[in-house]
C-alpha cells in the first residue's frame, strides 16, 4: 500500500468510484482532447480532398497534401493517446510503485506539452495554406472547422501538461519531505554525551573499590582503607 496523495493519486488498492473518476480534471481534459481530435481528422478526412482537372486527389489547403496529412496524422495519434491516458488515469490509482507513478506522470507531462506544440504548428500551417488557396465549391465549413479546433486543442493539451507538472512537483516534494515530525513538547534536555557531565538529579559516581555498590562510604572507612605508611 502507498500513502495517500503520492504524485496526486489516491491510496493504491482503494475502491473505484466512477463518479469521482469522471470528475477528475485530468479525465475531463482527456475527454476534451479526444473530442477535438475526432473533429479535426473527421473534417479533413471527409471533405478535405477533391479531384483536379487531371483526376488526381488534391488537398483543399492550397493543394498541399502535406497539410491534410499533418492535420489527420496528429489528430489520429491524439485520439489514441487520449484514450490511452484515460485508461492510464484509471490504472494510476492501482499503481503500487512510486517509480511507476513517476514514469507515468513524466510521460504525461512530456507528451501533452509536445502535442500542444504540434497543434500550434498545425494551426499556423493550416491557416497559412488556407489563406493561399482558392475558395472551393464545397468543404469550406469543414476546412475552417479543422483550423478552429486545431487552435482549440492547444489549450486542453497544455492544461494536461500543467496538471502533470503539478503532480510531478507534488511527488518530488513528498520524496524529500521528512518521514517524521519533531515533538514540540519535548523541550527538556536529554542525557549528556560527555563523560564528565554532571548529573542534574544530584547523583554521585561510585569510586572504584568503594565497597558495596549503591552505598556511599563513610569518612571513617575511607581512612581505614588507606595504605599503611612504611
Amino acid at each position: 500500500m502507498m500513502e495517500e496523495g503520492v504524485y496526486g493519486g489516491g491510496k493504491a488498492g482503494a475502491p473505484f468510484d466512477p463518479l469521482t473518476f469522471v470528475q477528475r480534471p485530468q479525465v475531463i481534459l482527456r475527454a476534451v482532447t479526444w473530442l477535438f481530435s475526432i473533429i479535426v481528422f473527421g473534417c479533413i478526412s471527409s471533405q478535405g480532398w477533391s479531384k483536379n482537372t487531371k483526376g488526381d486527389d488534391v488537398c483543399l489547403y492550397n493543394e498541399d497534401s502535406n497539410a491534410c496529412n499533418y492535420g489527420v496524422g496528429i489528430s489520429v495519434i491524439a485520439f489514441l493517446a487520449s484514450l490511452g491516458f484515460i485508461a492510464g488515469e484509471y490504472f494510476f490509482e492501482q499503481m503500487s510503485s512510486v517509480k511507476t507513478r513517476k514514469r507515468y506522470v513524466m510521460a504525461d507531462m512530456g507528451f501533452s506539452a509536445f502535442w500542444s506544440f504540434l497543434y500550434f504548428v498545425g494551426f499556423c500551417y493550416l491557416t497559412n495554406q488556407w489563406s493561399r488557396a482558392d475558395t472551393p465549391s464545397y468543404g469550406v465549413n469543414n476546412m475552417q472547422a479543422a483550423i478552429a479546433f486545431s487552435f482549440f486543442a492547444i489549450f486542453p493539451w497544455a492544461g494536461a501538461a500543467y496538471l502533470a507538472f503539478l503532480r510531478y512537483k507534488q511527488g518530488s516534494d513528498q520524496a524529500f519531505a521528512p518521514s517524521y515530525e519533531a515533538d514540540p513538547s519535548n523541550t527538556g534536555g536529554g542525557y549528556s554525551s560527555y563523560p564528565d557531565a554532571t548529573d542534574p538529579d544530584g547523583g554521585y559516581s561510585q569510586p572504584p573499590f568503594g565497597g558495596q555498590p549503591g552505598q556511599p562510604q563513610q569518612p571513617g572507612m575511607q581512612q581505614q582503607q588507606q595504605a599503611p605508611p612504611y
